[in-house]
């Protein structure tokens, strides 16, 4: 049971990071957009939680990397929602 719990832990992460990136090449979203960087942040999260049960050096490193990217993203995002605003 606990298996079939990071399963969907795991794959629903997964279609996260995907959606957002299928998301990105159809124009639905802009890449500075707040929705993109949580949805891959949201995903690489979940996809993280679920390597520490069926963990890949590889994977998890890379998941690190999107979480970094992610956060990066987002900080940027509010960064520049301050400067519009006071101007």
């Amino acid at each position: 049971m606990i298996d079939i719990i990071f399963d969907v832990i795991g794959m629903s992460g997964t279609f996260l990071v995907v959606g957002a990136f299928f998301l990105l090449q159809l124009d639905k979203v802009p890449p500075t957009g707040l929705t993109y960087n949580l949805m891959n942040l949201t995903g690489a999260i979940l996809l993280l939680i679920s390597l520490c049960y069926n963990f890949n050096l590889a994977s998890f490193v890379i998941e690190l990397f999107w979480i970094a990217a992610s956060i990066i993203g987002l900080y940027k995002y509010y960064q520049n929602k301050n400067k519009d605003a006071v101007s």
